[in-house]
């Protein structure tokens, strides 16, 4: 048997069209699930809640959510800086969150997994803005997934870097002599993590053989952040 079958499953993804979005569609689509997909930035507060209500029935909720990473010394970060990364990365969670929660506590079941960042996981340079809302991010799924547990609802989150995405990853990026250094000295792997297999754990964690995670930050970094 499949352990990633999402046969019958109604999947919801956020802005599907840049981040993991693209792959996690086409991977999970593979993997049996109907995807229901929104391309939207969720940075007007009344949209999450008209997106959901416009989805129906949705098992599994996938918060797919990314903007370019702010790359800015600590000294000068500014407050529009700091708003405009949190309202695009963590604001849209709790309410995308509250709009898909009453129809899982009714049926005692659902799933809701967060493509995060392991930028707040490790510390890195010129981003304390970006690791900032990435770390909000799973301090959320950590508390949340706690709390909605015993309600059947499991909510984790995948902690990535170093997986290739156009986003983070473009080519001009990936084709850098300095940057394949850095692959090479950084990340014990020696490589990008592929989209498909970032997206095949993704397929797992929305499957019903991973009901047994609750509220857990898994990192996929090829090593860069355990």
């Amino acid at each position: 048997m499949n352990s990633s079958d999402l046969t019958g499953k109604r999947i919801f993804i956020t802005q599907a069209d840049s981040f993991m979005g693209p792959e996690l569609s086409k991977v999970l689509a593979e993997n049996g699930a109907t995807v229901i997909s929104d391309t939207q930035p969720l940075v007007d507060p009344s949209l999450p809640s008209k997106i959901i209500a416009a989805a129906g029935h949705i098992d599994v909720l996938v918060i797919n959510l990314a903007i370019p990473a702010p790359f800015t010394k600590v000294e000068l970060v500014g407050v529009d800086e700091w708003r405009s990364t949190f309202a695009a990365i963590v604001d849209p969670m709790p309410q995308l969150v509250a709009a898909v929660l009453p129809q899982m506590i009714e049926r005692g079941s659902g799933k809701i997994l967060v493509m995060g960042s392991a930028s707040a996981l490790r510390g890195m340079k010129r981003a304390s803005t970006y690791s900032a809302a990435r770390g909000a991010q799973l301090a959320y799924v950590k508390a949340a997934g706690v709390e909605l547990a015993p309600q059947g609802i499991q909510i984790n989150a995948i902690a990535q870097n170093f997986v290739d995405n156009p986003t983070y990853f473009p080519e001009q990026t990936k084709a850098n002599p300095a940057f394949q250094e850095r692959l090479r000295r950084e990340v014990p792997l020696g490589r990008l993590v592929s989209m498909q297999e970032d997206a095949q754990f993704a397929a797992y964690l929305c499957s019903d053989a991973a009901d047994c995670f609750v509220g857990q930050v898994f990192p996929v970094s090829g090593g860069w952040a355990t």
